[in-house]
């Protein structure tokens, strides 16, 4: 059973002091015996997190519960659950997945009609219990918990500030600095101190606020991320109020996507009602383009625009632009099932599930004592000789990061008997990394930006290789009024400045990507 940090639940401790000196990886005990493991060497990229909040609900943990298994791709290191009912705040947070960590007792421990939650990739702070979300402050503003999405690009600078004002850090996450700038706001009321401390901070974050009382969602400026309201109507009194990362989550609730929260926006639902403000207007909006190329489930609305539309789109450009004579269309799944539809479509091909995807690989596995060439991409996926052989093959993905993973299926497809393999990609190439709430290998690592399209093709060994160009892309998202933040593509980043000490994984070149901003700013 995966470890568990309780906070403010009744008859339990606390013991969240007590890990702040501790590098907390309950996945292994300590002096346990490591097996001989193996992780995806070229996986895809990994998206921070998504964030639900429940309002009016008899059941609201329950209901956070549920959105979040609709979320748990967009994250699978760690979740929490924190709920309200008038006088206390509770929290309860673990390393896993969400059906790992909320059983049916651990549940009934969270009562309350208010609630938000989260599940998390980590892209700052340690990968620990203690930096899961929500995180729960207890300030001069009273109790809080926060779930965020996304990443701060001022944190080194305000996190400092703060500090000299006497803030004291529970965590290394940049999404405690929202509280505390809200702990340490001189503004006379709750809300005009959110609003007051969201003003202050620069960069993506898509959030949701939890009071004794009150919920409330934002979204930044630039509206990085997504963010949807819904609601649950109730005959026999008022309707419950959600709002989630994206509207599959409403999904299970059967909650209506009501609408979007605004870039700038601070919503607040209160025993009063819904009440909006906005903190802050004039920016250009940038939102991240990589939710429709590949993040978001396509069930999902983002921005306004159903991402299966928008990928299907995406699969229609990219015949339009690099078709080559071919047998069969075949999708790298999941991640390239959607726009391989679209590209089958326009091509008039036969659209074929020549790899077939084990689904019960976990994070990591065991290797055989013998080692088997490319095993882990054998092992979860595996191509259907029958389909594939003597085939002139379009193979369909969503992006190449390091290129590794991807010559291992070119590999796999030409060795089923294939006699051809075009990989066509739904998106531009990705040449630099992003700051704004995903884990981008650094520029050294990013293939395209050290080789072009040629030199990739001959790396993964395929017989032809295009991209969808950048026009491409846009036009296949193009919804009439959002605008996007294309920074992995165009290595143009919409914020003015990055503390890239603070953003980066640990393995990143932070020297080279300091030196790239320096060149673009």
């Amino acid at each position: 059973m995966s470890r568990l940090l309780y906070q403010g639940v009744e008859g339990v401790a606390d013991l969240s002091e007590s890990l702040r000196s501790k590098n907390c990886h309950p996945e292994r005990s300590e002096g346990s015996a490591s097996p001989a493991i193996s992780s995806d060497e070229d996986p895809k990229l990994k998206e921070e997190c998504g964030v639900m909040a429940v309002y009016g609900h008899p059941d609201a943990a329950r209901q956070v519960y549920l959105g979040l298994y609709a979320l748990q791709h967009r994250g699978q290191e760690s979740a929490g659950i924190a709920t309200a009912n008038g006088q206390n705040l509770s929290n309860i947070k673990g390393m896993g997945l969400v059906s790992e960590i909320f059983t049916e007792d651990i549940l009934a421990k969270l009562p309350g009609e208010l609630s938000i939650g989260h599940t998390r990739y980590s892209t700052t702070g340690d990968s620990a219990l203690l930096n899961a979300q929500p995180i729960r402050v207890d300030s001069t503003k009273g109790l809080i918990a926060i779930a965020h999405n996304g990443n701060l690009v001022n944190l080194g600078n305000l996190r400092a500030k703060l500090e000299r004002a006497g803030a004291y850090f529970q965590t290394t996450s940049d999404s405690e600095i929202i509280v505390q700038l809200i702990a340490h706001s001189t503004a006379g009321t709750l809300v005009d101190a959110i609003a007051d401390s969201l003003g202050q901070v620069e960069g993506a974050f898509s959030i949701v606020m939890m009071t004794r009382d009150r919920i409330f969602a934002a979204r930044d400026p630039r509206g990085f991320r997504p963010l949807s309201m819904g609601r649950i109507r109730n005959s026999d009194g008022p309707d419950t109020i959600v709002f989630g990362s994206e509207t599959c989550a409403f999904d299970l609730l059967r909650a209506e996507y009501e609408r979007d929260v605004q870039p700038g926006e601070l919503v607040m639902v209160s025993a009063d009602g819904v009440t909006s403000r906005q903190f802050a207007s004039g920016v250009p909006q940038t939102s991240c383009v990589f939710e429709h190329v590949y993040f978001a489930r396509p069930d999902s609305r983002i921005y306004g625009r159903w991402v299966q539309q928008s990928r299907e789109e995406m699969g229609r450009q990219l015949c339009r632009e690099s078709h080559v004579p071919a047998d069969l269309v075949v999708p790298v799944p999941d991640s390239g099932v959607t726009a391989a539809l679209g590209y089958a479509e326009e091509a008039k091909l036969p659209f074929r599930f020549g790899l077939i995807r084990n689904h019960y690989v976990g994070r990591t596995f065991i290797e055989p004592e013998q080692r088997v060439r490319d095993f882990g991409v054998k092992l979860k996926l595996n191509p259907v000789r029958n389909l594939l052989e003597g085939k002139r093959v379009i193979l369909i993905d969503d992006s190449i990061i390091r290129g590794t993973t991807s010559r291992k299926i070119v590999r796999m497809v030409r060795g089923a008997g294939a006699k051809e393999v075009h990989l066509r990609i739904s998106c531009p190439p990705t040449i630099s990394p992003c700051f704004y709430g995903v884990d981008t290998p650094s520029k050294r690592d990013l293939i395209a930006a050290n080789k072009s399209v040629e030199e990739i093709r001959q790396y993964i060994e395929a017989d032809t290789l295009a991209y969808l160009s950048m026009d491409g892309l846009l036009h296949s998202c193009d919804d009439g009024h959002t605008g996007y933040c294309t920074a992995c593509y165009t290595g143009n980043y919409p914020t003015q400045w990055v503390d890239v000490d603070e953003i980066l994984p640990a393995q990143a070149d932070r020297y080279e990507v300091q030196l790239k901003l320096t060149e673009v700013n």
